[in-house]
């Protein structure tokens, strides 16, 4: 295969992965534009349920790296009658351990909400929506298991056309239930959290129907995984929920440090931070398509083809996000304009948006590489090097450089630059160390 049809095979495979990922993110947008009618309070009260919603099924999410490295390895080895088995296995243990732990979380809300939020107003808002939101936990994370799967045997198309019906059930939902239209309660933002659940377990019927179609001469449902299934979807997936979960956390902690900073460059931060979740989600979703080509050229014994593809996809996820980051880079006055109106406040947040416009295409390699280990089932060691780098030195140099020392915004986001350098030579010097080949899946 060419070098042409090589990156035409990680385009085929990526860029649906990145529609779907995009649209995600226009979702989020209309929920809050429609949120954002009701005032301050409700604003502020959806946006810290999402944020601790997002923290509640972080640790599942893992359970779509596994089902994804495990399906592409049974693909790459001819053993496709048996690919959905892995899907099988992840759908049992979800069944068995987020169902309690959804329950629980539900019976908490009142209790921990007000330890991020005081606000009493906030708090009125928020307690309902974040219960409402923790009703879909379970589909949540099941969607995210079959993510893994359609990926794992190359039909992103599958998974974005789900998304795309999920979205508009959401969109036609909040509509009818945050307003009270076509004869249904006005509910508030509560309406948006009802929306949102019943959104996701529309996607997983949706998911459901799709897998009797489309899998089921692949196992999909026929008879229960083994025990060495479940313990090797345990395996990779647990270290992966592990990482997610304090990879939000971390998020928490770097809010606390901009909070020492100022009410200013916290505001500014939030406008960046949100510009670069969207500006990364090619990056990831081209490490997603990774992780399955890697996969897949291990299930055919051929570790050298796979160490080419986590190269390949590496070159095009650099191109595609290096475009991202021009603007970012030349016209930052332009792209914080659109969220930030007070010139101080977007004067402090100019040269740190210039820094990761700069500096973008080192989370591309490392995010590419990252999820590249994690197809061949090397979730472990990712797991170290990401928590460790955002931890042990991102956190505390973020700290030491901004509120302690006193350079502020600008100083927080070159210790960013500096840790996602370290991490993408980390990942990039275990890629070319080439022992992630032998790990069983």
């Amino acid at each position: 295969m060419s070098k042409v049809e090589r990156y035409r095979a990680v385009l085929g495979l990526g860029l649906p992965i990145v529609g779907g990922m995009i649209s995600q993110n226009v979702l989020n947008l209309v929920d809050t534009a429609m949120v954002g009618s009701l005032g301050d309070d409700a604003l502020a009260g959806v946006g810290t349920g999402s944020f601790l919603n997002f923290m509640a099924i972080a640790f599942v999410m893992g359970f779509a790296s596994g089902v994804q490295a495990m399906v592409s390895r049974r693909v790459g080895e001819g053993r496709e009658d048996e690919s959905a088995v892995p899907l099988n296995g992840a759908l049992l243990l979800i069944v068995i351990f987020t169902i309690p732990w959804a329950a629980l979380l539900y019976q908490l809300v009142p209790t921990f909400f007000p330890l991020v939020n005081d606000s009493s107003a906030v708090v009125d808002v928020g307690v309902p929506y974040l219960q409402a939101r923790l009703c879909g936990i379970v589909a949540v994370a099941m969607n995210f298991s079959f993510r893994g799967f359609w990926n794992g045997i190359k039909r992103p198309m599958l998974y974005l056309y789900t998304l795309v019906v999920m979205h508009a059930v959401n969109i036609g939902l909040n509509y009818v239930l945050i307003f009270g239209k076509l004869g249904a309660p006005e509910l508030g933002a509560t309406g948006a959290g009802v929306a949102s659940a019943v959104s996701v377990w529309v996607g997983f019927a949706t998911y459901m129907l799709l897998g009797m179609r489309h899998a089921k001469d692949r196992g999909f449902l026929r008879g229960l995984p083994d025990k060495k299934t479940i313990r090797t979807m345990l395996r990779l997936s647990v270290p992966t929920g592990v990482q997610q979960l304090l990879f939000s956390g971390g998020y928490t902690m770097l809010f606390w440090i901009l909070g020492q900073v100022g009410t200013a460059a916290t505001a500014a931060a939030n406008v960046i931070i949100n510009v670069m979740l969207v500006a990364i989600l090619p990056g990831i979703a081209f490490g997603i398509a990774g992780a399955t080509l890697v996969g897949q050229a291990l299930g055919r014994k051929d570790p050298d083809d796979a160490m080419k593809w986590g190269w390949d996809v590496v070159t095009v996820a650099v191109a595609f996000v290096g475009c991202l980051g021009l603007p970012m880079a030349l016209l930052p006055d332009l792209i914080l304009g659109i969220f930030i109106h007070d010139p101080e406040t977007l004067a402090l947040g100019r040269v740190p948006l210039m820094i990761f416009g700069g500096t973008i295409v080192l989370d591309a390699v490392g995010l590419v590489l990252m999820n590249a280990l994690l197809g061949a089932g090397a979730s472990r060691t990712t797991a170290l090097v990401s928590t460790g780098c955002q931890w042990l030195l991102f956190l505390p140099a973020a700290y030491v450089v901004g509120p302690y020392l006193g350079y502020g915004l600008i100083g927080i986001w070159i210790a960013q630059a500096v840790y996602r350098a370290v991490q993408a030579g980390i990942f990039a010097a275990l890629w070319k160390g080439g022992r992630w080949a032998a790990v069983e899946v």
